[in-house]
């Protein structure tokens, strides 16, 4: 899928820049119902977590983390239960969307990251985070977002599997058992959840480095001067 560049002109100044539709409403809502179901799954899970902070035998029988009520969704198990599985539903739909959009689209050729981006990500590394010279951009995404963008739908793919021997133990013991057992799985479950936010940080890091505009294409779909080399995209 080709990206839709357009001029645009500023009605004050009267300078004519370009702007590329970035990204298709569907992939817009299904990113951000996708972050809400994810930070009320979040709370409640560590509501969840909170009714029995730890592991299980494998792991010492003792409060392994007091995770603030404050900080918490759902204010009792019971109730967290509830979000959490009401909210499991939605972040599992729009995964599925957004996956399948990318698919049948041809879209995911923008994102996926493959053996050529490789060479890639370090400058990218050192750009961000060592304040080195910023590579020049050929494509839509750079070798690292596309590396973090990758990884990420590996890892919600995996908070789903890992939910599931939690949730359903006795139905799914196979896939329990593949994991280690049920205590283990809520460890796999755990630390997943953690990844994820690590990716959510690091994701708003971008935001905020790339600039206005990155975030204002997430919200209409249109990227003022996208800093690509917008001619191979037309």
């Amino acid at each position: 899928m080709s990206t839709q560049v357009i001029a645009v002109e500023d009605g004050k100044t009267g300078e004519v820049t370009e702007a590329a539709y970035e990204h298709a409403l569907i992939v817009r809502l299904c990113h951000w119902l996708n972050a809400v179901a994810l930070f009320v799954m979040v709370g409640s899970g560590l509501q969840i977590f909170r009714a029995f902070p730890s592991f299980g035998a494998k792991i010492p029988q003792k409060d392994l983390l007091n995770w603030p009520k404050a900080f918490a969704l759902g204010g009792w198990l019971g109730g967290a239960l509830q979000w959490h599985l009401t909210f499991m539903w939605i972040y599992l739909g729009t995964g599925l969307v957004y996956v399948g959009y990318q698919a049948f689209s041809g879209n995911y050729k923008q994102v996926l990251f493959v053996r050529r981006d490789l060479p890639g990500v370090w400058p990218m590394v050192r750009h961000y985070f060592f304040f080195g010279p910023k590579p020049r951009l050929e494509e839509t995404y750079n070798p690292l977002q596309k590396h973090a963008y990758t990884t990420v739908i590996g890892l919600g793919a995996l908070s789903v599997v890992t939910g599931v021997a939690v949730w359903k133990p006795v139905q799914f013991s196979w896939l329990a058992w593949i994991m280690g057992g049920f205590h283990w799985a809520r460890v796999w479950h755990f630390a997943i959840m953690w990844a994820i936010l690590g990716f959510v940080f690091g994701h708003l890091v971008m935001v905020v480095l790339h600039g206005w505009n990155n975030f204002v294409s997430m919200l209409t779909g249109w990227k003022k001067d996208p800093g690509y080399r917008v001619e191979q995209v037309r």
